[in-house]
């Protein structure tokens, strides 16, 4: 019964879509998760370039990386690369991926994919125009747990889906990054995003948003780190993402849940519980379509960080040697920023807002 939702939530890359990948950041993201994740898949990486140059030999060295390049320019001009995977602080990303299309590379970009709406569509448009993919770091979308939630709505075994909600109190230390500890804008944006995109893998893009945002007493960060998002879609659909990382008693929690008319299903984001090594999730269905008796435990086997970082790098290799789109295209990806867009004015505003609209 769980076999074609196991293969849903493959991450494995066939050899014949695999196409030699560069780098451009040596963060500590790159260190463990995109390199390890790469390496499990079996992809190559032909090289790195940071800024920091040092960090960018080092890195390149320990998981066995032939090769850190001197600039962005001797990356670019690498004839050998056929996608560019930009892991650099959002503000510095448009730039690069610009250059990187004009060099003829595809393209993996972090999230958010762009400061604004306007900017994605300008890297969407340019790349329609020169034929090249564009695929956006929406990792969530691929672990283990989300996507196989997201294949057993497919398969019908919850009906029609109702709701869908994530509740997440941690304490997350944002003193990490140094650039998100004072910056205005925090936890939709760099946090919240993951539930967002996730939610509208499953459900599409809502008609009407409501956000409110908060900080705490005595909390480092400058921008919001509590943070209540409601999305409402027609019919009875509702979406809800309730986010704080201000957990100061030590009982973590990040569970998500989607409710349908013959059933549900229930999980846990095992990373947020040890953050970064995590654990497992869990996951659990309750159906009356197939059915179950009570709840089924669902074996998830694998992690957020690092297996599902391979899920968008698979998804873009699958487009550029097939054809069509990646499943985080940049192009569905202007979904989510016009989401987010949307849920700040909306937190601004104190009003409903619709996504999309200017009001």
């Amino acid at each position: 019964m769980f076999a074609p939702i196991a293969a849903a939530a493959d991450l494995s890359v066939p050899e014949e879509h695999r196409r030699p990948i560069a780098i451009v950041g040596a963060g500590a993201i790159v260190d463990v998760a995109h390199l390890p994740a790469y390496r499990q898949a079996g992809l190559e990486v032909t090289g790195l370039y940071d800024l920091d140059a040092a960090r960018a030999a080092e890195v390149a060295a320990r998981h066995g990386v032939p090769r850190a390049y001197a600039s962005l320019e001797e990356l670019l001009a690498d004839e050998r690369v056929a996608v560019v995977d930009i892991a650099v602080a959002p503000r510095a990303q448009p730039a690069i991926a610009r250059a990187a299309l004009a060099a003829g590379k595809h393209l993996l970009c972090q999230k958010p994919f762009a400061p604004d709406v306007a900017t994605g569509q300008g890297i969407v448009d340019l790349a329609a125009a020169t034929g090249l993919k564009v695929a956006v770091n929406q990792q969530l979308r691929f672990d283990e747990g989300i996507a196989a939630a997201r294949a057993m709505v497919r398969a019908g075994w919850i009906g029609e889906p109702t709701a869908m909600t994530f509740n997440v109190n941690i304490l997350t230390d944002w003193s990490a990054w140094d650039w998100l500890v004072t910056t205005d804008r925090l936890e939709i944006v760099y946090h919240s995003i993951h539930y967002l995109d996730a939610i509208r893998s499953v459900l599409g893009d809502p008609e009407t948003v409501f956000c409110t945002g908060s900080r705490t007493p005595g909390q480092v960060a400058k921008g919001e780190t509590r943070t209540m998002s409601t999305l409402i879609y027609p019919g009875d659909v509702r979406a809800l993402v309730h986010a704080t990382h201000e957990n100061r008693s030590g009982d973590q929690e990040a569970a998500f849940r989607i409710d349908g008319t013959e059933g549900a299903i229930k999980g846990t984001l095992g990373l947020l519980y040890d953050y970064p090594h995590g654990r497992p999730d869990t996951l659990e269905v309750n159906s009356r379509a197939l059915p179950t008796d009570g709840w089924l435990p669902y074996p998830v086997t694998r992690r957020w960080l690092p297996d599902a970082v391979a899920g968008p790098m698979g998804s873009l290799l699958r487009a550029i040697a097939e054809g069509g789109e990646p499943a985080t295209s940049g192009a569905d990806n202007l979904g989510t920023l016009r989401l987010l867009d949307a849920l700040y004015r909306s937190m601004d505003s104190g009003q409903s807002v619709r996504p999309g609209s200017s009001v």
